[in-house]
């Protein structure tokens, strides 16, 4: 037996679990995915990974601008589906529309709830530190990511992962979740366990005012501010100077060092934190590719006593 489904996402992380579901052998009779936005410096219209992938698929493939258009909901409900998969959709649903399917709606989260509800769980977990983090598929209720857990996996941080790295572990390990947790569905054997309403932390959306490296911070949490936001929006920091230059910084690790906040302690970018000092490993120029330390020197002289802004 195979179940009845629609798939909702949108970014490659969404599109990893559209092609385990499929692979699976269930019947997804729909795709819904954000319409196609202007990308690039030409703003031509792309469609998002997720709508690519279904098209790969021959799946039937719906763009709403609102999943609260009671047209949108009244075809949703049409579908007669037997549950929904929501991996990174970007809209929120509605009662009406979380009631359709049979089963209801599950999705796929990246932490250990009630960690991280919210938008940014990847980087949330490491800019705070966090030596574990997990994927998650719950019953979807309508609060924020709220419902009760139906399958858990933990996944381990290690003190190099950026989010770009843990983004891809995360991905490929909840996409690999719902084999399994289809099959259950199907079995009536899941047990949903209601989320701890102790330890709730949100993941709030990473704004551009928060990337802009704090030297006052001990050395730990700077590196960590910094691996949490490689590659987007990237942690930055600007070189003094009659036009000040702004630097990306995609990976730092702290060392012994005492000095200012933001000072350079010698010449190969040992920068003062408030308590201990970090070494700059990958950096990345306005308008340039990410490069290492050396290379980065090649091209702009940061000599001791320099303090960064």
């Amino acid at each position: 037996m195979t179940l009845r489904l629609a798939f909702m996402g949108t970014p490659d992380f969404a599109a990893a679990s559209l092609a385990e579901i499929v692979g699976a052998g269930h019947e997804v009779v729909a795709v819904y995915t954000q319409p196609e936005r202007p990308r690039g410096r030409g703003q031509a219209k792309v469609k998002t990974p997720v709508h690519q992938l279904a098209e790969q698929f021959g799946l039937t493939v719906y763009t709403p601008e609102s999943f609260r258009d009671p047209d949108v909901i009244a075809q949703f409900e049409s579908l007669e589906l037997d549950a929904a998969c929501v991996v990174a959709y970007g809209q929120i649903l509605p009662q009406q529309a979380l009631d359709a399917p049979r089963l209801g709606c599950l999705n796929l989260h990246a932490s250990l709830l009630p960690r991280w509800r919210g938008a940014a769980p990847i980087q949330r977990a490491i800019m705070a530190g966090d030596e574990m983090t997990g994927v998650q598929i719950m019953q979807m209720e309508a609060g924020l990511d709220t419902g009760p857990v139906l399958m858990s996996e933990v996944v381990p941080i290690s003190e190099t992962d950026t989010s770009a790295s843990l983004h891809d572990r995360l991905m490929s390990t909840g996409a690999l979740l719902w084999p399994r947790t289809l099959a259950a569905l199907e079995r009536g054997s899941l047990n949903a366990v209601p989320q701890s309403e102790e330890g709730v932390t949100y993941a709030r959306k990473i704004t551009r005012e928060e990337a802009r490296i704090d030297w006052s911070k001990p050395a730990g949490e700077v590196a960590d501010h910094i691996r949490g936001l490689s590659p987007f929006p990237g942690a930055y920091f600007e070189l003094p100077g009659d036009k000040p230059i702004r630097v990306k910084v995609h990976f730092a690790q702290p060392e012994k060092g005492e000095g200012e906040p933001g000072e350079a302690l010698d010449d190969k970018l040992l920068i003062a934190c408030g308590r201990g000092a970090v070494r700059l490993i990958r950096l990345q120029r306005e308008g340039k590719g990410v490069m290492d330390a050396k290379a980065f020197l090649n091209g702009v002289d940061v000599p001791m006593g320099t303090v960064l802004a």
